[in-house]
């Protein structure tokens, strides 16, 4: 696979770029155009890889991505899942070129998506373009993109349960994750789940003046913060009543058997540019990002926020939050639960609404498997140490649902790295992790 990397270098480029380009933001309407055709240009590369169809497949919202090649029906069926769709780029001025014009600079690639999730979708186009044309292919392949990863894939699961028998394989494959670091490789063997919710605290009808009014009309910026404070306590822990019920505590050896991915709490740190780590008491950092549950408000507003002052006191204010889920946990649950507990704590002089955005829920797989085997024994060739099972902080709530409609585990061989600020300005991917991620990817069909 070396080899065929260095002599299709070029190619390669022109051909992720591509995709780059195109500003496939799944949460704009505007750009509602730009889904089909980054999902026609995903078709026409799969037709050039070898597939033996693609099609563009119409959804309740953007449309998915099909294809595959069926070598023999005898022979195991790898389902390939990624998605297409990105985070938006804001705040544009904090990009150093242009997010949707790639540039590769200081070994990496720098443009939105270039890591999540096209350039990491792409590695398995070009490793399953290898098998093909070196006539190495021993399995049927089926591919599976997706347009809206990013808004919590409200169409897949609806797709998939209809196309049950089409999507029908062995093993998901999965790149849309990350290593420990490029010289600790690691695999994602459970993943978070997530509720996602958005709030809003109105007081008066209308915004007034804060000299007329202020001191005797409640503020609803103010009450929104001490209710959001009272979520969670001084020991980190949330307090929704029955939050925790369905978490399952860890014995003290599966505790230790994580704490071998090697961690350097000093360098955590000084990349995050903090003083100090905060979190729930009794856990340590890798461990509140991997197997307990979280929540964070992700943004809030109200009132004036221009140029200049303006004495408001104003009617309403807002807040989106997210409740990061261990396996176990029910995200329908978690999200019932959190409205009744916020609308219980609101106080009588506001009125609160809580709207349900998206979410899903977590789920583990098994170290011994036959899949994790093999994708084990292809990145210790590749990187030349054994990888570290992981436990993924993020959430992809699609793959729970795709594991249950489709009776078949995820497999999660994941390239990215921390540095490649993902959702941030300035996302990036490493060329190096480009083409070790198409090397292993392709070893995995050898040992599966």
């Amino acid at each position: 696979m070396k080899q065929y990397i260095q002599n299709n270098q070029d190619r390669f480029f022109e051909e992720l770029f591509s995709l780059l380009r195109i500003p496939s933001v799944s949460s704009k309407e505007v750009h509602r155009p730009d889904m089909f055709r980054c999902a026609e240009r995903l078709c026409e590369l799969l037709l050039e890889a070898g597939a033996d169809c693609a099609q563009v497949c119409p959804t309740e919202g953007h449309p998915v991505v099909f294809g595959s090649r069926i070598v023999d029906p005898s022979f195991k069926t790898v389902l390939v899942y990624g998605h297409y769709d990105v985070q938006p780029v804001e705040p544009l001025e904090l990009w150093k070129s242009n997010p949707f014009e790639p540039e590769i600079r200081d070994g990496a690639i720098y443009a939105r998506g270039a890591n999540d999730d096209k350039g990491q979708l792409f590695m398995h186009i070009k490793a399953f373009e290898f098998l093909v044309r070196e006539g190495k292919l021993r399995h049927n392949v089926k591919f599976i993109f997706e347009g809206e990863e990013e808004i919590g894939s409200p169409s897949l699961a609806k797709w998939a349960a209809e196309n049950k028998e089409k999507l029908s394989a062995d093993i998901i494959l999965v790149s849309d994750t990350t290593m420990i670091s490029e010289t600790v490789p690691s695999i994602n063997c459970g993943m978070r789940g997530l509720s996602y919710v958005e709030v809003k605290v109105t007081g008066p009808d209308k915004d007034l003046h804060s000299g007329h009014y202020g001191g005797a009309v409640a503020n609803p910026i103010n009450v929104l913060c001490d209710m959001i404070s009272s979520l969670i306590d001084k020991d980190g822990r949330i307090t929704v009543k029955g939050f925790y019920d369905d978490v399952v505590e860890l014995s003290r050896e599966d505790r230790a058997k994580l704490a071998r991915a090697p961690f350097d709490l000093d360098e955590y740190m000084n990349f995050l540019d903090i003083r100090q780590v905060k979190g729930e008491k009794g856990y340590t950092t890798m461990e509140r990002t991997g197997i307990r549950p979280c929540l964070d408000v992700n943004g809030i507003w109200g009132g004036y926020t221009g140029e200049g002052a303006k004495t408001v006191l104003p009617s309403e204010a807002h807040a989106k939050i997210s409740m990061r889920l261990v396996p176990n946990q029910d995200s329908e649950t978690i999200t019932r639960l959190f409205e009744e507990h916020f609308k219980s704590i609101a106080p009588d002089y506001v009125k609160v609404e809580v709207t349900p955005h998206h979410g899903g829920n977590g789920f583990l797989i098994p170290i011994s498997s036959e899949a994790y085997q093999a994708a084990s024994k292809a990145m210790t060739e590749v990187y030349g140490i054994e990888p570290v099972p992981s436990r993924g902080g993020g959430s992809i709530p699609i793959l729970a649902d795709l594991q249950k409609i489709l009776g078949i585990d995820p497999l999660l061989m994941g390239f990215g790295l921390e540095r490649d600020t993902i959702h941030s300005p300035n996302e990036s991917y490493l060329l190096k992790q480009l083409f070790s991620g198409m090397e292993a990817i392709a070893l995995f069909y050898k040992y599966y």
